[in-house]
């Protein structure tokens, strides 16, 4: 429980939701010892974030009185755990409800470089490091300097294509476009705790610990949260046309424990200083662990925002936005060159002060427990509730 909740929890605005037997999904702000129910305030995470100064709204609300303790809160923690849960008592789900789920790829040049190597490799594992070498011996290994969508990213990109090295990763990674794609569905997301699930057929996969962003539907940042966007490598090296098979299937993302809502405490600046841990222990005895730095991002988070929701493109619920890692993992775990790919019984834990600890098991996504809980049982949940308008 101390490392689930951020560093200095008591100064942190902690939004979640908490599945309540007989109830449904519960709108909670979560102190270090008691969950507090919001639903008089706003009836889902959507609402909510819609709401103006909604910091102030809420700790205005909780100071009221009006917040009823619900459930104390290292209880609902421990029986977040999926492996060993009692179904007659609460959980945390994932913090987010009716949002979009978007996510922003190739935002580091780490992992940009470890596209182009998957792209390379047709997705095959056993030849990621044969390639890797080639591709580094080509383009180097540090294009951190290069600003996407510049005179010299246009310079760099004449040269690799004059040596037969361009790639669509290096196109959304360094040209004047940010990549964005649908990570999951509304309210298909998964929370601290729970399973997440790798496709059964996947042969060479990783977690990805980033930071993401809770928007709302005017496009302004009001808090952040942890995520995992699980990923198949080598569906998407096969081909990026299959970037939907490899990011979104059942149990494939993961998002918590909760969203931190920005105040005089933390704000978008903390984010863009933000380092994320990682760790994989596996029933094998395998440890992995490794680090995402923020501050080596090569877009800055509000212009990922202003590239997924504009003008152009409208999301009325809100949405959470995946900022992209840094991490890609070349360990190797089941033999020399053949890089690190999950195991069924893994426990990925990725953490940050700020925000706390995201910890899920992994299953494959046929084993994990089916998506059936969506926006029509929430309507009308919410409507037996009486908080529907």
């Amino acid at each position: 429980m101390k490392t689930t909740l951020p560093t200095h929890a008591e100064q942190a605005l902690l939004i979640g939701r908490m599945w309540q037997p007989g109830v449904g999904p519960v709108l909670v702000a979560v102190t270090p010892d008691e969950v507090l129910d919001l639903s008089k305030l706003a009836p889902t995470c959507s609402d909510l974030l819609e709401l103006a100064q909604v910091a102030v709204r809420v700790r205005q609300f909780i100071a009221s009185g009006q917040a009823a303790p619900v459930a104390k809160t290292p209880a609902v923690l421990v029986n977040s755990d999926e492996t060993t849960r009692a179904s007659d008592a609460p959980w945390f789900l994932a913090p987010c409800d009716l949002q979009a789920v978007k996510a922003s790829g190739v935002t580091f040049v780490s992992s940009m470089l470890e596209r182009v190597i998957e792209e390379q490799a047709r997705g095959d594992a056993s030849r990621a490091e044969l390639v890797r070498q080639a591709v580094v011996a080509v383009i180097g290994d540090n294009l951190s300097l290069v600003k996407p969508g510049s005179p010299e990213a246009q310079k760099l990109k004449e040269v690799l294509l004059a040596q037969g090295m361009w790639s669509q990763y290096l196109e959304v990674g360094i040209g004047p476009d940010a990549e964005i794609f649908t990570k999951s569905q509304p309210m298909s997301a998964v929370g601290s705790g729970a399973k997440v699930g790798i496709h059964p057929a996947s042969e060479w996969n990783n977690p990805e610990p980033e930071i993401v962003l809770a928007a709302n539907s005017r496009g302004e940042v009001v808090g952040a949260s942890l995520g995992n966007d699980v990923n198949l490598r080598d569906f998407e090296g096969r081909s990026a046309l299959l970037l939907g098979k490899a990011k979104d299937n059942n149990a494939s993302c993961a998002i918590g424990p909760f969203i931190r809502l920005f105040d005089e405490h933390f704000g978008i600046d903390d984010v863009r200083q933000c380092d994320l841990s990682l760790q994989v222990t596996g029933p094998d005895g395998f440890d992995m662990q490794g680090s995402s730095s923020l501050s080596k991002i090569s877009r800055d988070p509000l212009d990922l925002v202003s590239q997924a929701m504009g003008a152009y493109h409208q999301y009325p619920d809100g949405m959470m936005l995946f900022l992209g890692t840094m991490f890609a993992p070349t360990q190797d775990r089941h033999g020399p060159g053949l890089g690190f790919t999950h195991m069924v019984g893994d426990t990925v834990s990725v953490f940050t002060p700020q925000l706390g600890t995201l910890v899920n098991h992994v299953t494959t996504s046929d084993r994990a427990a089916p998506w059936t809980y969506g926006t029509r049982q929430l309507m009308r949940d919410l409507a037996k509730r009486g908080l529907l308008a």
